[in-house]
């Protein structure tokens, strides 16, 4: 069984931070890709940014130059700062991991508000 465990939503006025957090634990020896979804109401799923096991970083048009993937192997975490937060980043945020023998694993979201 793998768990992986989100933190650091929550509200935030337009402009803002927050720091999201994914921390992998179970078993699941090393994590291959790893990368943050977002879903906000009546819309589809979509990736937010994603980075391989070489460090290789993709992000949506919408977020590049605003947010930053990052990853710890050592803890087998990913975290996603996202600065310059706009209303139109409120979403449910998933973490999304592939690990190292190619088994993919969701977590269970974290909400963002981006409001004044």
């Amino acid at each position: 069984q793998v768990q992986l465990v989100e933190s650091g939503g929550g509200l935030v006025e337009p402009g803002g931070s927050l720091r999201l957090s994914c921390t992998a634990s179970g078993r699941i020896s090393s994590i291959n890709s790893a990368g943050w979804y977002r879903q906000a109401v009546g819309k589809e799923r979509e990736l937010v940014a994603v980075i391989s096991s070489s460090r290789n970083i993709n992000y949506a048009d919408s977020v590049k130059d605003r947010f930053t993937i990052s990853r710890d192997n050592a803890k087998n975490a990913v975290y996603l700062q996202m600065n310059s937060l706009k209303p139109e980043d409120t979403a449910v945020y998933y973490c999304h991991v592939v690990s190292i023998i190619g088994y993919p694993y969701w977590g269970q979201g974290t909400q963002v508000t981006v409001s004044s």
